[in-house]
């Protein structure tokens, strides 16, 4: 559905009548004052935008020691304002490129020139901002355009006048012609009082109201709050619960399952150590009883017992032997060994008879 543009920018004029009222901007101001006291005015009333530059030129030698100050220093003195850090850079980065195109602060002969190529001109220098330069044109160059500001901007999109594309690009068409040239200045000044106020209070109840004036269906457009923290967390952990009650299925299917006994777990347990105490190797066992028995026992005794049980080896291994020959010698070899040893002890008694005989028959006998 086409949107009726033109028709919505004459009801938000319509509607601002009732609630603001125009400033009457100071045209006799040089046209350096004129895009600085632009840059103060964006998203600010009238009157902090005033106090804003006279700040500058009271607190400041020149321009010049203005354009040397950093954006801080320059944001102590335009504290009034409600972005005072950035309206500070903009103003110290406008005096910078005027002086590094001119050398001087003065542009003066841009009012001599073309409106097209003195915006053009405007347009380039480092700082401005499209309601800056509407401003000046408007004010200065005697031009027919209407300055939006940020806050104005958000405040046209929520009613509904032009695309988020647009927004984003910072166009806003089709309002130099709805609203004619005689009521630029009046149309410009309320509108800019309107973004002051959605910046200073986007959830506020005037400028709700306002908004739904100029259109009923602008709620779901509205500027929304920021969830807090505990918000959040309680999203997060809601989302947790539904997830996991999904995942827990499988896990309830198995505690319905029933426990198993003290009995039967201490049975598995004792069958587990023994598994692994079979599992150990015998040579790691007699690393083991050999390191504790060096840990317990002296040097000395422990040679000692070596040497013995060498000894028992070696006797055992020589008895292994002789049981060994006397098997390999055969049974008739054998006995006739026996005969030939019973022979010779048999000679041994006769002659220990005859011997005894002799002594006892000299004994016998009587001396002569």
């Amino acid at each position: 559905m086409a949107v009726n543009r033109s028709g919505l920018y004459t009801k938000i004029h319509k509607v601002l009548k009732k609630h603001y009222k125009p400033v009457a901007p100071n045209t006799r101001l040089p046209l350096m004052q004129q895009l600085l006291y632009g840059c103060c005015l964006e998203n600010a009333p009238a009157q902090a935008a005033d106090r804003a530059l006279a700040a500058l030129e009271n607190d400041y030698y020149d321009w010049n020691e203005v354009r040397v100050s950093t954006a801080t220093e320059l944001s102590e003195s335009m504290n009034m304002l409600p972005d005072p850090l950035e309206a500070g850079n903009r103003v110290r980065q406008i005096l910078q490129s005027v002086f590094e195109t001119n050398y001087s602060f003065d542009i003066e002969k841009l009012k001599k020139e073309n409106i097209g190529a003195a915006v053009k001109k405007l347009q380039k220098l480092k700082g401005v901002t499209p309601f800056s330069v509407a401003y000046v044109t408007q004010m200065t160059l005697s031009g027919h355009s209407i300055p939006v500001g940020s806050g104005a901007l958000e405040a046209i999109y929520v009613v509904g006048a032009i695309s988020e594309k647009e927004k984003a690009k910072f166009q806003v068409p089709g309002i130099e012609r709805a609203i004619p040239k005689n009521r630029g200045v009046e149309f410009g000044s309320m509108l800019n009082q309107l973004g002051a106020e959605l910046v200073r209070a986007p959830h506020g109840a005037l400028i709700k109201k306002i908004l739904l004036e100029i259109a009923p269906d602008a709620k779901e457009r509205l500027p929304k709050r920021k969830s807090s923290k505990a918000e959040e967390i309680k999203k997060a952990t809601a989302s947790k619960k539904q997830t996991g009650t999904k995942g827990n299925k499988g896990a309830a299917k198995e505690k319905a399952t029933p426990k198993e006994s003290k009995s039967t777990q201490v049975a598995s347990d004792k069958k587990v150590s023994k598994s692994k105490k079979k599992t150990v190797p015998v040579k790691v066992k007699k690393k083991s009883v050999r390191k504790k028995a060096t840990g317990k026992q002296p040097a000395g005794k422990l040679v000692a017992k070596k040497a013995v049980a060498k000894k028992t080896v070696a006797k055992k291994k020589v008895a292994k032997k002789k049981v060994a020959k006397k098997k390999s010698v055969p049974k008739k070899v054998a006995k006739k060994k026996v005969k030939a040893a019973k022979k010779i002890v048999r000679k041994s008694s006769k002659k220990k008879a005859t011997g005894k005989s002799a002594t006892s028959k000299i004994a016998r006998r009587k001396p002569r």
